[in-house]
């Protein structure tokens, strides 16, 4: 597990993203959403998009955090393209989580995927991700 400095600056949760994570955990069946996992994953068409998901708890190797009470778990591989990153409910008309993501040199328009500064797009990271549209 990391240090507890690194943990904070890996990844946060704004309160409305906790409290909206909170109440979709509630809803789960009992075991299935002990801990929620951010990671990104090669694809869209700017070579990374974003995963949130509920995982039944972490996975060794992984960097396991509490924002706002909410345990939240990122894999190594992620955790070099999320340091920094805060995540955001926003309510309106579309109502969504909002990523905050300092490490980004470039995106999408549709805001699904992401580019870094440094390294290439990884393999199959070709064309638009779901929810792109140009």
């Amino acid at each position: 597990m990391a240090t507890t400095e690194r943990e904070l600056s890996l990844v946060s949760l704004s309160e409305s993203a906790a409290a909206k994570i909170k109440e979709l955990m509630a809803e789960e069946p009992d075991g299935e959403a002990a801990v929620l996992r951010i990671a990104v994953q090669g694809g869209g068409c700017s070579g990374f998009q974003y995963a949130l998901g509920f995982d039944r708890g972490p996975q060794e190797g992984d960097n396991e955090l509490v924002s706002h009470g909410v345990p939240v778990v990122v894999d190594p591989f992620s955790a070099p393209y999320l340091t920094g990153t805060e995540i955001d409910w926003v309510e309106g008309l579309q109502a969504g989580f909002a990523i905050n993501n300092p490490n980004v040199s470039a995106s999408c328009g549709c805001g699904h995927s992401f580019q870094v500064e440094e390294g290439e797009a990884p393999e199959g990271a070709a064309g638009c991700g779901s929810g792109c549209s140009h």
